[in-house]
């Protein structure tokens, strides 16, 4: 038996979201900082960058982590592995290295809590029942799912959607049903779900971060031809055909891939540098 104190009943921390046994917990203050560290962290809570984990409560059933998302575990929980021998190893390492997601995957079972490392990121909850024909996402969202959910690699319908819209050639999709949580550089609020019905949706960049996995994707010249293009100004777009949804995002996915949170060479968490930030702030 096991009693936690200080963690839901916790001022500082708050629940956003919650679907099955999954529960999204937020820091509304970052308190782990140190006076060089003060500034960055006030302003990140001040623009929603915050410290955001996953709970989940296990009670006989089994989940899939990504490999090294499990931060501590309560209660009468064995982990086992995924890979079922060499082969299936080295399959699955392939598969890993095409969609840029953990190549080995652990599951957790019996009953408990395990409470996943924190990060900046945003975290969404999905229902993978919602989705028809499954899920297919952006390269390096999966965080945890129920191990009811199917796990595929779904290769792009042909190569032009891989060289031209700056895509990787697999993707991973999840599928049947049960809960999954998804890590995302946009929160909720910022996407827009797009529900096509035998028609099309066109996007200039990488901008989607899931879609469904009845919608055919490929890339397209804007126009008819390369001049119309050309004059145009959008070259190929990303396009969605068929009947599904697509969650889109205001930004693009790769190019806030290359940003990060830690201070950056001109503030890096000196003294001094945390009196230039205050002078320049006053």
């Amino acid at each position: 038996m096991f009693k936690f104190k200080n963690l839901l009943n916790n001022k500082n921390i708050k629940t956003t979201d919650q679907k099955g046994a999954m529960r999204i917990l937020e820091y509304i203050n970052d308190l782990s900082v140190t006076p060089f560290s003060a500034v960055n962290s006030y302003f990140s809570q001040k623009m929603n960058i915050r410290k955001r984990q996953v709970l989940i409560e296990v009670k006989g059933d089994e989940y899939t982590l990504s490999a090294g998302a499990m931060q501590w575990i309560a209660g009468n929980i064995e982990i086992t592995s995924d890979v079922k021998g060499v082969g299936d190893f080295l399959g699955k390492a392939i598969k890993g290295a095409v969609t840029k997601e953990a190549a080995v995957k652990p599951k957790y079972k019996g009953n408990g809590v395990i409470m996943l490392e924190p990060t900046y990121r945003h975290i969404l909850l999905e229902d993978i029942s919602e989705w028809k024909g499954g899920i297919v996402l952006d390269d390096g969202m999966f965080l945890a799912c129920e191990s009811s959910v199917k796990q595929d690699i779904v290769m792009r319908s042909n190569l032009s959607s891989a060289v031209f819209g700056k895509e990787g050639l697999f993707n991973l999709k999840l599928s049947g049903n049960g809960i999954a949580a998804l890590e995302s550089y946009v929160p909720r609020d910022e996407l827009i779900e797009v529900t096509l019905e035998n028609d099309v949706l066109k996007i200039d960049g990488n901008f989607a971060v899931a879609w469904s996995g009845t919608l055919q994707f490929t890339v397209e010249k804007s126009t008819k031809s390369l001049i119309g293009s050309g004059i145009s100004g959008e070259g190929f777009v990303n396009v969605y055909r068929g009947s599904g949804k697509v969650l889109l995002a205001p930004v693009n996915g790769q190019a806030m891939d290359q940003r990060t949170i830690s201070p950056s060479p001109a503030n890096n968490g000196s003294a001094s540098a945390v009196m230039n930030a205050l002078k320049n702030f006053s």
